[in-house]
């Protein structure tokens, strides 16, 4: 999988965020300052309509 760090990460050192990886046909997730740790996966279409919901706050 090819990680994507968030264009929002924070302050400092910039590594106060998560990446993302497209893992057909899911979205994985995982911390950027533990990435041998744990992921979580979504539905491609679940993850997109969580953004979207971001967006709208």
């Amino acid at each position: 999988m090819t990680w994507k760090k968030s264009s929002y990460s924070g302050g400092g050192q910039g590594d106060a965020c998560v990446e993302v990886a497209h893992h057909h046909p899911h979205i994985a997730i995982r911390d950027s300052k533990a990435p041998d740790r744990a992921t979580l996966s979504f539905p491609a279409d679940t993850f997109v309509a969580f953004l979207d919901g971001l967006k709208r706050r």
